[in-house]
């Protein structure tokens, strides 16, 4: 394994492509084409957005438990191979019982991929090495929204089931050169000496930031659902700027999201973890807004890109500042909570903005609620910014 280091930040990059990028993200560009060609209404598709986010809520949860059952390999084998057929099985117009159900899979999947991946990637990367294969791991994010963007529009035309079978044959190619290049060479175990210590006391421990940390993390998964579930449909019908004209801002959106974790390091290094993620949080509370006041192309684009970007950035940061200030034996387990705090606010947001969006019947109304949560995220970065540097300064 040793040889194959470098692939294995790769390989996280095509797993978070697949579960993220594909598994979840594919289905927004889709909403129009859905509704256009009759399958679903737009209430129908709000709530197929919203049951792919309890399935990440749901994946969230048993994450670690399944990868302790199976084993990481195994468990990233599975997610992979239901990633691929659950977006095959999406060409078929099954109705709202069978559709929701494989939305349900791609989400648990992706959720359970985005919780195994990324721990047994660093767990087996030198210390020096860790940081860059962070930031590598998290643009398969930014890169798979790309890629979705491209192949829909270029499938629009063909169908709504070309396009499901373009991606899951895309996924599966992917999946399959990451399985035989890395993955089936997984060790079922980290390397002695990989897992962290205990240095710190639970008293010690600034449970107070922390959770100011978590719960603003979690906001930021609520604030989000207007830009990844309705985005292109907003702009698309909404707006009344055509298909492709979506399409084309989801693209700047996952062009954002290639760039996001590269620009959350170099602030971290320049001004820390916990304020960097403050900075983020504002810069992604003024481009949910951005659309309230500009809907232009600049609006727009601006919009699609921070947004895009700051995600990303946002969990790179978040597992910083987590990693800082919880004690070594503890850093897993907390980062645990923030996955599982940032899936149950973006289950529960899908949800709810799925109802707004019918009693309001206008995705703008769940644009400025959004904005508005991110707004209570970023009181909450603030404060847990200055907790931390009290708490250094009192040590």
């Amino acid at each position: 394994m040793p040889g194959r280091l470098w692939r294995l930040p790769l390989a996280g990059a095509v797993a978070l492509l697949l579960g993220v990028g594909f598994g979840r993200y594919v289905f927004t560009p889709l909403i129009t084409p859905l509704v256009e060609a009759g399958w679903f209404t737009t209430e129908q598709t709000a709530r197929l957005g919203a049951i792919n986010l309890l399935g990440y809520l749901l994946g969230a949860a048993g994450a670690n438990r399944y990868a302790g059952w199976l084993g990481p390999r195994r468990a990233i084998a599975s997610c992979l191979v239901a990633l691929v057929i659950s977006l095959a099985a999406c060409a078929w117009p099954w109705g709202m019982v069978g559709y929701g159900f494989w939305r349900f899979v791609a989400g648990a999947a992706a959720a359970t991929l985005t919780i195994v991946v990324t721990p047994a990637i660093m767990a087996r990367m030198p210390e020096a090495r860790r940081p860059a294969a962070s930031a590598t791991i998290f643009t398969g994010i930014g890169v798979g929204t790309m890629g979705v963007s491209l192949i829909v529009p270029w499938l629009a035309d063909v169908g709504v089931a070309a396009t499901w079978l373009a991606t899951a044959v895309v996924g599966a190619i992917l999946a399959w050169v990451s399985w035989v290049g890395v993955w089936r060479y997984l060790p079922a175990e980290a390397a002695a000496g990989d897992e962290p210590v205990a240095h710190a006391s639970a008293a010690t421990t600034p449970w107070l930031i922390i959770g100011l940390v978590l719960v603003a993390y979690g906001l930021s998964s609520a604030g989000y659902v207007p830009h990844s579930l309705y985005w292109v449909d907003y702009i698309a019908r909404e707006l009344d700027r055509g298909s492709q004209a979506g399409n084309h801002y989801w693209l700047l959106l996952g062009f954002g999201g290639v760039s996001g974790p590269l620009l959350g390091g170099v602030a971290a290094r320049g001004v820390g973890f916990a304020w960097a993620l403050v900075a983020a949080f504002v810069l992604m509370t003024l481009a949910t807004a951005l659309p309230l006041a500009f809907v232009g192309p600049v609006g727009l684009s601006l919009s699609s890109l921070i947004v895009g970007a700051m995600v990303p950035a946002i969990i790179t940061l978040t597992a910083g500042t987590v990693h800082a200030l919880s004690p070594a034996a503890r850093q897993r387990q907390i980062w645990g909570w923030a996955t599982l705090s940032f899936a149950t606010t973006q289950a529960i947001g899908g949800f709810a903005m799925a109802r707004l969006y019918v009693v309001a019947d206008s995705y703008a109304t769940t644009i400025a609620v959004g904005a508005a949560i991110l707004l209570v995220a970023t009181i909450c970065a603030l404060f847990g910014a200055i907790g931390a540097r009290l708490s250094r300064a009192g040590a």
